[in-house]
């Protein structure tokens, strides 16, 4: 595939608005028609470098390496172009209405040939119509009003079933919830976005309705917990936050407001977790850990090598991040390009070799041969050649390529888990992304204002995440676990994302249960 040069162009943004102001009274003239088609290229050209920049492609693109149009990233997963429409089949949470053939139904004879008998297809053809709307909607019941011109009784017509006894739905707080925790929409910038289309929806009244209904769910959050103490992998991580109101210990001198991530693999299930104070990462887990099953052996931990990540007190496979040794290099691909260029490679010969056992779906212990096999050579040679630089004096230990080159061969063997260890990860992508939630939330709010604040927060964005990893609706799963509260609370283990579907069914199926 040809590459395009990168372009540098001079636009003259007031020239560019004559242009387009002219397009509305006549035809752009050949002059003008180039220059507003050279400035939106050079956009374009912009942003499609600003995407991705820590793809093997991407890095190695500067060095004018010859690369693919289609390549795997950072994580070992394919990027390709798409044309960014979406199928019917796409709209998972659309109303679906079924139209029948105004004239014929199956069994009829083909009004065409006259031979034949038409029969039902098994897709039907689809039509999308997307509609615009409020995140939440009000609706005025006004019910009539008759009074007695003679003793002055006053006859009111009910309400009908469908207005509800409170104010405010379960799907309004379930929509608030997945708004707020997991889209990074504040309340009050929802509290004008409402305003601005005639419903009011006060910031506090928004705080009232998610912090009464987390109450409720303690006991989902407590549940989670305890599952994802039993997982046979955790991933874990923090990132920073901050609570105004927070109180200290008298003899805590930490000073640090962190938001906790742990990632865990239950079975295949995954259970994301956060915990947002002032313990770190390490400590987090090490709690959760507390309420795992003696008769387990220890779970494979993964995470990046600071200290404050690892529990203490509590026994874990450790396993580090290969992508964080990663990154140290692609941050000097322009200062070191060949010994970069060697690394990179053959860092991307093992996300490639993970990609297949994914799509392979091999077990744990098939995929442990499988990299055994074809990634142990690779880091094997990998090995070889970084103590090379170093032995030979072909590297400086205290350049930028030697304190890179140190961190792997420091870490090795925490880098190499997944060489020794069934079901052991490569690195720790998964919690960073679930990470994203918490820095979203804290970008767009910018804090907590009370530990129960966060607490709130720690809880919808679990619940929600949780949802997310395991294919669930978060907004229906919130709005059922409402709609059950009670029963929710008596068998919380009944009501998981994976689970309570089933749960539903077997209710509707026997309303007694």
């Amino acid at each position: 595939m040809k590459k395009t040069k990168s372009r540098h162009l001079n636009v003259n943004l007031d020239e560019l608005d004559r242009i387009i102001d002219r397009s509305t009274q006549a035809p752009l003239s050949t002059a003008e028609s180039q220059k507003l088609r050279s400035a939106l290229h050079a956009m374009a050209d912009g942003l499609m470098r600003k995407r991705s920049t820590e793809k093997t492609s991407a890095v190695l693109d500067k060095l004018a390496a010859a690369m693919p149009a289609c390549e795997e990233s950072d994580t070992g997963t394919v990027a390709s172009t798409g044309h960014g429409r979406n199928s019917a089949a796409a709209y998972t949470g659309a109303k679906r209405i079924s139209i029948a053939h105004a004239t014929l139904r199956a069994g009829d004879p083909c009004p065409e040939c006259g031979k034949g008998r038409v029969y039902r297809s098994k897709e039907p053809a689809t039509l999308v119509r997307v509609v615009g709307q409020a995140p939440l909607e009000a609706t005025v019941f006004e019910m009539e009003r008759l009074r007695c011109n003679a003793c002055g009784q006053v006859f009111t017509a009910e309400a009908p079933e469908t207005s509800g006894e409170d104010k405010y739905d379960v799907t309004a707080v379930a929509m608030i919830a997945v708004l707020k925790y997991s889209t990074g929409v504040p309340f009050k910038r929802l509290e004008r976005l409402e305003a601005q289309l005639g419903m009011p929806l006060p910031a506090a009244t928004q705080w009232e309705l998610v912090a009464a209904v987390a109450r409720h769910l303690g006991p989902v959050l407590e549940e989670l917990i305890r599952q994802a103490a039993q997982g046979r992998v955790m991933h874990n991580d923090d990132t920073g936050m901050r609570i105004l109101q927070l109180v200290r210990e008298p003899d805590d001198q930490r000073t640090g407001i962190f938001t906790s991530g742990i990632v865990s693999m239950v079975s295949t299930w995954r259970i994301a977790l956060f915990f947002t104070g002032p313990k770190h990462a390490g400590e987090n887990i090490a709690e959760v850990l507390k309420r795992r099953a003696a008769e387990l052996p220890a779970p494979i931990q993964m995470c990046d090598a600071l200290s404050r990540n690892t529990p203490k007190s509590t026994e874990t496979l450790l396993a580090n991040c290969l992508a964080h040794g990663r990154r140290q290099f692609v941050e000097l691909v322009e200062s070191f390009p060949e010994e970069c260029r060697y690394v990179l490679e053959a860092l991307r010969g093992v996300y490639r070799n993970d990609a297949s056992a994914r799509e392979q779906e091999l077990s744990p212990e098939e995929r442990l041969r499988f990299h055994q096999e074809h990634s142990g050579p690779l880091m094997k040679q990998l090995h070889e050649w970084m103590e090379a630089q170093f032995a030979e004096h072909k590297t400086e230990p205290n350049s930028g390529l030697g304190k890179a080159i140190s961190y792997l061969l420091n870490h090795w063997t925490k880098l190499t888990l997944f060489l020794r260890q069934a079901g052991a990860p490569i690195d720790n992508n998964i919690v960073e992304r679930a990470l994203k939630k918490a820095i979203l939330n804290r970008k767009n709010a910018l804090f907590y204002k009370t530990v129960n604040g966060a607490w709130v927060g720690d809880l919808f964005m679990t619940l929600i995440h949780t949802c997310e990893l395991n294919g669930a609706n978060p907004f229906e799963y919130l709005t059922e676990l409402q709609r059950h509260i009670e029963i929710v609370k008596q068998a919380p283990a009944d009501w998981m994302p994976w689970n309570y579907h089933q749960t539903l069914l077997r209710r509707t199926a026997s309303p007694a249960a």
